[in-house]
């Protein structure tokens, strides 16, 4: 306990450092520029190394994907690493108009192959065919994965993206004297992306979500524990989408997403590591500076209806069984946001949170068990979520019980000095190793920035943490933990179940 309280103590000095003394570092060594189409760029200096990595954040996600075509924010991520109208490509002229064709063949095929009634089989197979012809024809122009292999061949490790409710996010590192091609390549595939192997790649994502979701009893489970919890927010959907909708979104359409969220103004972009801002400024102005600019898109006007009764779904197959629940809750930007990180922090983190003590070591009735907060996201109001994996011979049910229990613990009684304190000194602990590379810093930037217009903010949270108060948590607790607010999800073991039967689009998929 004496090594603890040392701990806690030095932990504490620092993180009240990172706040005071830290901050006044990085805003010598951090320069944020908002070009005048837009883009908000950040340069951070940390020499280090003779590297840098970066993050580019777009300030859309699946939650922006618009009706009936979920799944595209996800498709267009997959697109970024096609190449660009220099990159990827044998003869860009002669395949922009092949690739026109492909439009034109495909959106020909689907209006014959929608019909309901009157269909023509045999126009539909030569359209079919037409369409098919098409792709072959565009595909003889592609150079595969030619824009993955200049950036590795240059050093780039870490290169990747992600798509998530909130946000896309794209990064990688490299090493400092590779910053001017880092910048055209970055540049280039914001401003000229071209869609090729589109329909190629369709068929990908949709192997994706047969993998990841159908395929799968607890990303089903998951699935339609956010369809319930939801009824009106696109946080009801899926980020890889819906499988009809996949199968049916176009190269056209994601152009248009393109068009209205990749605009510099919804955008921003950090650098860290051995690059100087007086120098790598002036090479950023004149690669992104081109890009055209556009609106910022309109903030989403959707608002979920307060839920007024309590929502369930049970699967029954002969799979693992699992519990899950959730309960509506504000935003970030709400005041209360840390208390909810302080309950996530005394349910979950290690093994001396509660629902480990509980349910895994004291009850020996879970094989895991955990709490969370901004679940599916955060940018939007999202749910506070519990789970628990029963082991053998213990069922859904108790996971439920036992997980209340200590729900009622938070709302009836105090939670201690101690578990006050670990939370505090964590969270200060977290934000310190968040910093301590690249990458992560390089994220932490790009996304205070976006969030908060101010990426100090991340520095600033500590104070929030802070002023977290044990009557604080009591209350919030009381607040969101009610049974109308809540929608339960599980997998109960079923010895024999009937096949489930799988839709299929109208006259066949592609």
């Amino acid at each position: 306990m004496l090594l603890a309280g040392c701990l806690a103590g030095v932990l504490a000095s620092v993180g009240s450092t990172a706040r005071g003394q830290d901050l006044a570092s990085f805003e010598k060594r951090t320069t944020v520029k908002v070009l005048p189409n837009g883009l908000t760029l950040i340069v951070c200096e940390r020499p280090e190394a003779p590297i840098f990595s970066y993050y580019t954040e777009v300030d859309a996600g699946s939650a922006n994907d618009p009706g009936g075509q979920s799944g595209l924010a996800h498709m267009f991520e997959h697109m970024a690493f096609k190449g660009t109208n220099e990159i990827g490509t044998t003869d860009y002229a002669a395949e922009k108009v092949a690739l026109a064709k492909v439009e034109r063949a495909e959106a020909a095929y689907e209006f014959e192959r929608r019909k309901t009634v009157g269909r023509d089989e045999a126009k539909l197979a030569q359209l079919k065919k037409a369409f098919d012809d098409s792709l072959a024809s565009a595909q003889t122009y592609v150079i595969p994965n030619e824009f993955s292999e200049i950036a590795e061949e240059n050093g780039a490790v870490g290169l990747n993206a992600s798509t998530g409710k909130d946000s896309t996010q794209y990064f990688w590192s490299m090493p400092s004297n590779r910053f001017e091609l880092w910048a055209y390549m970055e540049s280039s595939r914001t401003a000229h992306p071209v869609l090729r192997e589109f329909y190629k790649e369709r068929d990908v994502v949709q192997e994706e979500r047969r993998l990841r979701t159908d395929s799968s009893p607890t990303g089903r489970m998951i699935e339609q524990f956010l369809a319930t919890a939801y009824v009106a927010h696109p946080y009801r959907r899926p980020d890889v989408g819906w499988e009809s909708e996949i199968s049916q979104v176009t190269a056209t359409e994601a152009e248009h997403f393109h068009e209205r969220y990749y605009v510099p103004a919804n955008m921003v972009i950090a650098v860290v590591g051995d690059v100087k801002a007086a120098t790598a400024m002036p090479i950023l102005e004149r690669y992104f500076g081109p890009i055209p600019a556009g609106p910022k898109p309109e903030a989403m006007t959707t608002v979920e209806p307060a839920q007024m009764a309590e929502k369930s779904v049970t699967i029954r197959e002969a799979t693992q069984p699992f519990y899950i629940e959730g309960y509506h809750k504000p935003d970030y930007r709400d005041p209360d946001d840390a208390v909810y990180d302080a309950i996530t922090d005394v349910f979950s983190n290690g093994r001396t949170a509660r629902l480990y003590r509980s349910l895994v070591r004291d009850q020996r009735i879970a094989a895991d068990a955990e709490g969370f907060s901004d679940f599916p996201g955060e940018k939007y109001p999202g749910l506070f979520a519990v789970y628990a994996v029963p082991l053998p011979g213990h069922t859904p049910e108790e996971m439920r019980v036992a997980i209340h229990t200590q729900i009622d613990r938070l709302k009836n009684e105090d939670i201690s000095d101690e578990e006050l304190q670990r939370f505090k000194t964590r969270a200060k602990a977290d934000l310190l190793r968040g910093l301590a590379d690249n990458e992560g810093l390089a994220t932490q930037l790009a996304e205070y920035q976006t969030r908060y217009g101010d990426w100090r903010e991340l520095f600033r949270q500590l104070d929030r943490v802070d002023a977290v108060t044990k009557a604080d948590v009591r209350r919030v607790a009381n607040k969101i933990f009610v049974d109308t607010n809540r929608t339960s999800a599980r997998i109960e073991f079923a010895a024999t179940t009937k096949p489930r039967a799988t839709a299929a689009p109208a006259g066949g998929g592609q």
